[in-house]
């Protein structure tokens, strides 16, 4: 084995039982329990999603305000806008 990326695996002796820290010294039927429990723990992780959140958040923030740019430049809302500042600004008689 000179390969650096192959691990080798542990040899296991016949009549041998190896336990894990999580299965305990219980009877069989708590040990399948134990770990279909301990499997449904690491599948139902969310580690990363709020990370995940924040950066489609980020992308549909930036894609508004890219939206929000084309539409203000537009010769008929950048009218609009300044006829609601002047009427905002002006001192009725």
């Amino acid at each position: 084995m000179n390969d650096p990326y192959l691990v080798p695996l542990p040899t296991l002796t016949p009549g041998r039982v190896r336990r894990h820290h999580f299965l305990g010294d219980k009877g069989p039927a708590m040990r399948a329990r134990q770990a279909r429990s301990f499997v449904r723990g690491r599948l139902r992780s969310e580690r990363g999603a709020a990370t995940a959140e924040y950066a489609i958040t980020t992308l549909a923030a930036v894609g508004f305000a890219g939206l929000l740019v084309v539409v203000l430049r537009s010769g008929e809302v950048r009218g609009m806008l300044t006829d609601i500042v002047r009427s905002a600004l002006s001192i009725p008689a």
